[in-house]
């Protein structure tokens, strides 16, 4: 166990578009938690609404450390916990699951009913220098782990999540929508499935471009998709976009399965309930990543089945939190992941 004497610094939203890179110290740990030094952490879209203040009410609490996409080092442990940790490379998960209603005890930790709790938004974040967070909810990696690619481990656990959801299976045709950060991990993935076709749809010729060399056999334009209505056992929605939901069901064929992943806004397309009915089509849905999914994108990712650090476009400290937020939220599709490194 270590001192909580040394300082560090956070950036503290104290609002909606205001914020200060504020000094803070290295608490010590309590019992059941670990102290991690953060080595990288992923900006996402939901940050970006943190900052503008247009993330959903109940969903972040003001003031606010955000950041819940990272990777760091364990460099204390509180009472009750492993002292081996120390040292050891790890990620976390963000929910902050009660463990004790029924949804936790069935192993769906996302759907915890004990209410929405997350580090980064609920609970001080990894836009820091370290992280306090129970330590049951740690993820340990391999001693040789790239720390800078294991920060996207986060979207990876809810792609995992999708995945494991749409069950695919070698031999299928599959078809994945949206080619952001989620998409081409899940692109990854799936192509580790042994799919006889691997479709990705994005209207970004760039990030289409790039799903084919991570394992798709095709990529297409949203508009260039008519023909292919039909044909997919198994689609993955993972774009968010307002008719990305209702096209993916296009797509799948006569009692296939379509996974919706991505979160739309308001106003988004709805799906047809002819078609589901008469297609026969099974749909499921994912927020978030249960502790199993969590395990899942860990274990692909140590085997090399998971590469996440071609995705990375930006690297910026924690003084270039306001340029990420903007990076994230400007629409260009040169735009990667960006990460913050305190």
């Amino acid at each position: 166990m270590t001192g909580g004497g040394e300082r560090g610094r956070a950036v503290l939203v104290e609002r909606p578009g205001v914020h200060r890179l504020v000094p803070a110290g290295r608490p010590e740990p309590g019992p059941g938690e670990a102290r991690v030094a953060v080595y990288a952490a992923g900006v996402c879209a939901s940050d970006h609404e943190v900052y503008a203040g247009t993330r959903a009410t109940g969903y972040v609490r003001y003031p606010v450390v955000p950041g819940h996409e990272w990777s760091g080092m364990v460099e204390a442990v509180g009472d009750g916990v492993d002292p081996a940790l120390v040292g050891r490379k790890a990620v976390g998960e963000g929910f902050r699951a009660c463990l004790v209603c029924d949804r936790c005890r069935e192993g769906a930790t996302s759907l915890c009913a004990g209410g929405y709790d997350e580090t980064g938004f609920t609970r001080p974040g990894a836009f820091a220098d370290t992280l306090l967070l129970p330590a049951r909810l740690l993820h340990l990696l391999p001693d040789g782990a790239d720390l800078r690619s294991a920060a996207l481990l986060e979207p990876a656990a809810v792609v995992a999540a999708a995945v494991s959801a749409g069950g695919p299976r070698s031999g299928e045709r599959i078809a994945v929508v949206g080619a952001g950060t989620l998409g081409l991990l899940a692109v990854q993935l799936l192509a580790a499935a042994s799919p006889a076709e691997l479709l990705v749809v994005d209207p970004r010729a760039e990030r289409a471009g790039r799903a084919l060399s991570m394992g798709a056999t095709e990529a297409r334009d949203p508009a260039d998709t008519g023909g292919l209505h039909g044909r997919y056992d198994l689609v993955v929605e993972i774009a968010g976009a307002p008719t990305t939901a209702h096209d993916s069901c296009l797509l799948a064929r006569r009692g296939g399965r379509v996974v919706l992943a991505g979160l739309p806004g308001p106003g988004a397309r709805g799906l047809d309930p002819v078609l589901l009915t008469c297609g026969q089509l099974t749909v499921r849905t994912v927020f978030g990543a249960p502790s199993a999914a969590w395990a899942r994108a860990v274990r692909a990712f140590a085997a090399g089945l998971l590469a996440p650090a071609a995705l990375i476009t930006h690297e910026l400290p924690l003084e270039g939190f306001a340029e990420a937020v903007a990076l994230v939220g400007g629409g260009d599709p040169e735009v990667g992941k960006v990460l913050l490194r305190p």
